[in-house]
């Protein structure tokens, strides 16, 4: 059985990243799409499908703040919760500390991950408690009035700026960056929110 999935842009689709286990990786639910050696404030930004595009814009806007993520693609929630959940049934019944393959993926050291898609927060906070450190969900939960594809991501709150401004208030949450940075940035991003509360737990 083939599937084959429709998305709502037309865009050009990246080449797959080099790497020995990357078709493995793309199959098993997530993998790095682009890595930085200046990630020194442990960020990791999660895109998905067409928001993919809009996370690596995201990190564009990021480095204005000498701050470079990482940009993982995820491929599959699904995937990435069939196995966390079977791991942890393995490791219950026969009492062995195997490690699921976000676990193996990212270590152990904590960081700060933002989640953008186009599916309900739902499915990124399904996984969540999996990913060491803080995590934000950025998702299209009920019905948009927009005109637009721009005017729904801005909506929902899961364009490049609503994903960038995420990133700077869960760093604000851990001290990792200073009020007079965010203020300058929210006024920069013309962020403007129908809820206006942290989001990273």
């Amino acid at each position: 059985i083939y599937y084959i999935t429709v998305m709502n842009e037309k865009y050009k689709m990246p080449a797959i990243p080099s790497g020995d286990r990357i078709e493995e990786q793309i199959i098993k639910g997530m993998y790095k799409f682009k890595s930085s050696k200046k990630n020194n404030h442990k960020l990791f930004l999660l895109g998905s499908g067409a928001i993919l595009n809009e996370a690596l814009e995201a990190a564009k806007i990021l480095e204005e703040y000498d701050i470079f993520p990482e940009v993982w693609s995820v491929t599959s929630y699904k995937k990435l919760y069939d196995d966390a959940i079977e791991t942890d049934r393995n490791n219950q019944f026969n009492e062995e500390n195997k490690k699921s393959y976000i676990q193996e993926s990212l270590g152990e050291e904590e960081g700060i991950f933002v989640a953008a898609s186009d599916y309900v927060k739902a499915l990124p906070l399904s996984v969540s408690k999996w990913f060491p450190g803080l995590f934000a969900a950025l998702g299209t939960d009920g019905f948009g009035l927009s005109e637009s594809r721009e005017r729904l991501r801005e909506y929902f709150e899961v364009n490049a700026h609503y994903i960038a401004w995420t990133a700077l208030k869960c760093l604000h949450l851990q001290n990792k960056i200073d009020d007079r940075l965010l203020k300058k940035a929210k006024k920069k991003l013309n962020v403007k929110f129908r809820i206006d509360s942290p989001v990273c737990k």
